[in-house]
């Protein structure tokens, strides 16, 4: 799940495209890039904010975290922008026994950034700290595929062991995955950076190394100025396909997107995650050539906390209704200016197993339907509802619309509960304490339909804040991961993702698209399938 992005809180037969279709990125400002030289040690400077938890793989799962991290570290697998795996650590992820033993042979000669190798003890070791219940990982639920890992982290009570059963050392360069189930898509789910691999000297000092990172990625961590910027330099001894262009990136902590456009536009920060909404209208005639418009694979909902007293054992009339009475294509025209595409089910576009319409007549403007499903649903008790959402991004104006075609249409009562920045907004998801309605932004974490369902909805998942739970949902779930091909689980995944319709754990909203830009001091700004800036690609201008 990756600021604004609440992520990461985007083969065979039926691969779908992720190659970006972009409008800008270059670098014609007026002055030919020719008359300008590159500087390979120039730092490149992006709008972000500040990381919810400690810098730790498998703590991390918003966007301001999730750049820095994908900066500091590299896993096993990466994908392209067709949405095939690309080995990156590992020379091979091989699967046996019916996709339910995984075989990982790794790449010599990487190293982490303080000179240790390496190894598959470094995997091995990383995955079971992640895992163990009594280390508080927020993503410690992305194991639990593997042998052994209610051992480590049981609902209730302490560990009965310290490792997973799953996990086996063969050698330096070899280690084995034994999962509880064939699952056929294991080694897409492998991209995700909770899969990254430790240096020893993190077990002594977690918390330290939250602080200052040591990783084995195309950057090295320089310093974390709490609420202002995290630098990391280039890794020149970097063993990685992408090796930075660049001298290192200054994460600017901003708490105004205003500002940081603002900034933008006057060349004071080289990009940024999305324009504000107040500037959509005018950016493209500010940035000229330097304006970025790219598909990426994200969706944003709006998901009931379901612990709540509001909304515990309601009717699922009642949410069928509010969607309904929410009028997207009006409202991405009039907030968005066109930069949206209405959602029409729970995935996102431009992943493996991605199809159009599962939500059906729900996620179409039907106001008078609307106010009846609500109706024969008991109603929303209280008759008002509460959006929850971060301040520190362009949510108000779209958060105000909804509420209003909600009202409009059905007599609801809404408004909007906004939160000082992302971190305080991720942390009243965290605490359960969201009081009606929280905002909801998905990425990709790996290019797969499920990756947007058993990890958002699933029982008990890290991306379910808001308590959702249903058995046949789960059941179809688990028939999807124990197919016998990719293409055949993305096929069930479709099934499961129906199912949603009858049970509403979130209101979809909008396909995502990044509109950006980039100042007159870089080149080569591109963003990729998860909504991020390749950072290491990007070229810097001598001053």
């Amino acid at each position: 799940m990756r600021g604004a992005k609440s992520a990461k809180w985007v083969a065979g037969a039926i691969v779908v495209a992720l190659a970006a279709t972009a409008c800008g990125g270059g670098s014609d400002d007026g002055e030919s890039s020719a008359k300008k030289v590159v500087d390979p040690n120039g730092i490149f400077t992006y709008a972000n904010g500040e990381p919810q938890n400690p810098l730790q793989p498998a703590n991390t799962m918003e966007a301001y975290g999730s750049i820095v991290i994908e900066s500091l570290f590299t896993g096993l697998v990466d994908y392209n922008d067709k949405g095939e795996i690309v080995m990156m650590n590992a020379e091979s992820v091989e699967p046996g026994d019916g996709n339910k033993v995984w075989t990982v042979k790794l790449k010599k000669g990487w190293k982490f950034h303080n000179g240790e190798e390496v190894t598959a003890k470094s995997f091995v070791d990383a995955w079971n700290w992640a895992a163990n219940v009594s280390n508080g990982q927020v993503n410690s639920s992305w194991f639990s595929d593997i042998k052994g890992y209610e051992d480590v982290h049981p609902e209730k009570g302490k560990p009965k062991a310290d490792t997973m059963s799953g996990l086996k050392v063969v050698d330096d360069q070899t280690f084995t995955i034994e999962l509880t189930t064939g699952i056929p898509y294991f080694n897409y789910k492998l991209a995700y950076p909770v899969f990254s691999p430790l240096p020893s000297g993190f077990f002594k000092d977690p918390e330290g190394y939250g602080e200052k990172p040591v990783g084995n990625g195309p950057y090295k961590f320089k310093s974390w100025e709490h609420k202002k910027s995290i630098q990391v330099v280039k890794n020149a001894d970097y063993q990685g396909p992408n090796k930075a262009k660049n001298g290192g990136v200054n994460f600017k902590a901003y708490t105004s997107d205003t500002g940081a456009y603002n900034d933008l536009v006057s060349n004071n920060v080289d990009s940024m995650p999305i324009i504000p909404n107040s500037e959509l209208a005018n950016y493209k005639q500010d940035l000229g050539d330097r304006a970025i418009e790219q598909d990426y694979a994200a969706i944003n909902t709006i998901n009931p906390a379901f612990y709540t007293k509001q909304w515990k054992g309601i009717d699922v009339k009642v949410i069928q209704g509010l969607s309904m009475a929410i009028d997207r294509d009006t409202i991405n025209k009039t907030v968005f200016y066109g930069t949206r595409e209405s959602a029409t089910g729970w995935v996102a576009k431009g992943v493996l197993g991605y199809e159009p319409g599962a939500c059906g007549e729900y996620c179409k403007y039907n106001p008078e339907k609307a106010k009846q499903f609500i109706e024969e649903g008991g109603g929303v008790p209280g008759n008002k509802i509460y959006i929850q959402y971060n301040a520190d991004q362009p949510h108000k104006d779209w958060v105000v619309a909804v509420c209003n075609s909600i009202k409009k249409a059905t007599g609801v009562e809404c408004e909007g509960d906004a939160k000082t920045d992302f971190q305080a907004d991720l942390e009243t998801r965290d605490a359960k304490k969201v009081k009606s309605i929280y905002r909801s932004g998905w990425v990709l974490d790996y290019p797969f339909n499920g990756n947007f369902l058993r990890d958002l909805y699933g029982t008990g998942v890290a991306g379910n804040k808001g308590d959702f739970s249903d058995k046949k949902f789960d059941a179809l779930v688990k028939k999807a991961d124990a197919a016998s091909s990719v293409e055949e689980s993305a096929k069930l995944y479709n099934e499961a993702e129906k199912r949603l319709a009858e049970t509403f754990p979130g209101i979809p909203l909008w396909y995502n698209r990044t509109i950006s830009g980039h100042s007159e001091n870089v080149q080569n700004v591109k963003f990729n399938q998860a909504g991020d800036p390749i950072v290491t690609d990007v070229e810097v201008f001598k001053k």
